[in-house]
């Protein structure tokens, strides 16, 4: 979807700022037109010879290119360019960005710049979870910058943060996905991934296997789509840098639910993907259980009925998805819960399909509505979460 965009990639004082290479060679096998603005510091990390070579074009870093009086006009890129893509973008451009320090031609570009604006941070983890720099960046995004999340890693405290730039290809992908075809622009949609955790102790827990990789899938597509997409997922290892994404993370029923009501109060659809736990035990130990004797009981207690609460909060327009993983009667199952939470469609999936659920890249499902029940093949989840998508997007 780039092909024949035109581009203007601001490089900023980074270490990251070789990266910036590999960005230009991406944009331009798929077809783009790019043109490098880079800032005083980052010529210190990369040469504009290196970056001219990749581009075709003269890199533009100061306002004057000759002593003969001869201009860039800042005012000329942010008409000519579709896209401006800051990467790496540092702590202190993001500063002078939100603040309108226009000390430089990159400012003075992002200033005049009338399309949109991508911004890939590139920082100390722990400069980036300073509070000024979280600040500046929900200030730029609520100026319309899309900022594309920088990926993890340990902070000095030990305890995971953000703040390296995330990798070339997936920025350029950022961009590819803006620039696609969107059914869904402008809707809004909420998923709930994963598996809970219900705990039992301060060590112990109750859960399941689900990995959450068919709510990602789901998410992703919906975002790739052009969807405002709010992500509710419980503990799991998936990530994923969509934009377009809001992730919330859970651990319990009574968490996600409390985020799910909420969220729902504002969206267009929701698709309830969560393996949810249907219990909880009564108490929780404030210490580690002791084996004491050969038995040991927990009474468990309802959690909220989430896809329920939710069937009975949907407004006329909403649009409530379900999932249902069965062990047997799996069609009867499946209708009860359709009619019983007021779903509009339900994706049915067995266990009986080995290979096809928890922790597995592949899915085989049915899709079960009011009208009748579509059944498809095993595919990759991420080709499931399409089908799936489209059922939905037929609906809204």
């Amino acid at each position: 979807m780039l092909k024949g965009k035109k581009i203007v990639l601001g490089i900023t004082g980074s270490i990251a700022a070789y990266k910036s290479c590999l960005i230009i060679r991406e944009l331009v096998k798929r077809g783009a037109e790019v043109q490098v603005v880079i800032t005083p510091a980052g010529k210190e990390f990369i040469t504009p010879i290196t970056l001219s070579a990749l581009t075709q074009k003269p890199v533009i870093s100061d306002f004057f290119s000759q002593r003969d009086g001869t201009w860039h006009s800042h005012v000329a890129l942010g008409l000519w360019a579709d896209a401006m893509l800051i990467a790496p973008c540092t702590a202190s451009t993001l500063g002078k960005m939100a603040n309108g320090v226009a000390d430089n031609m990159l400012i003075t570009t992002y200033l005049s710049m009338k399309a949109p604006v991508f911004i890939a941070p590139a920082m100390d983890l722990d400069m980036y979870a300073h509070a000024t720099t979280q600040e500046n960046l929900k200030r730029l995004q609520s100026f319309g910058n899309h900022i594309i999340e920088p990926q993890s890693g340990f902070l000095a405290s030990g305890l995971e943060g953000k703040g390296r730039m995330e990798e070339p290809e997936q920025i350029v992908a950022s961009l590819d996905l803006f620039f696609e075809q969107k059914d869904l622009k402008g809707r809004r949609i909420m998923i709930t991934a994963g598996p809970t955790y219900e705990k039992i102790d301060p060590v112990r827990f109750i859960g399941n296997y689900s990995s959450g990789k068919m709510g990602f899938a789901l998410a992703e597509e919906c975002a790739r789509r052009g969807a405002d997409v709010t992500l509710i997922a419980g503990p799991v290892n998936v990530q994923s840098s969509m934009f377009n994404l809001h992730r919330i993370d859970v651990e319990s029923c009574q968490q996600m639910y409390e985020a799910a009501t909420e969220a729902f109060k504002t969206s267009d659809a929701a698709i309830l993907c969560a393996a949810v736990a249907d219990f909880r035990p009564a108490h929780v130990a404030d210490q580690k259980i002791k084996r004491q004797g050969d038995d040991l009981n927990i009474r468990l207690v309802p959690n909220p009925d989430i896809a329920a609460a939710l069937g009975r909060q949907k407004r006329d327009g909403q649009v409530l998805v379900g999932f249902a993983l069965e062990t047997n009667d799996e069609q009867q199952n499946a209708h009860h819960k359709l009619e019983k939470k007021n779903l509009d469609f339900i994706v049915l999936n067995s266990l009986r399909n080995e290979g096809t659920c928890f922790q597995s890249d592949e899915n085989q499902i049915s899709i079960i509505s009011h009208e009748g029940q579509k059944d498809y093949p095993r595919k990759p989840k991420r080709e499931v979460a399409r089908d799936i998508i489209n059922e939905l997007a037929n609906i809204l």
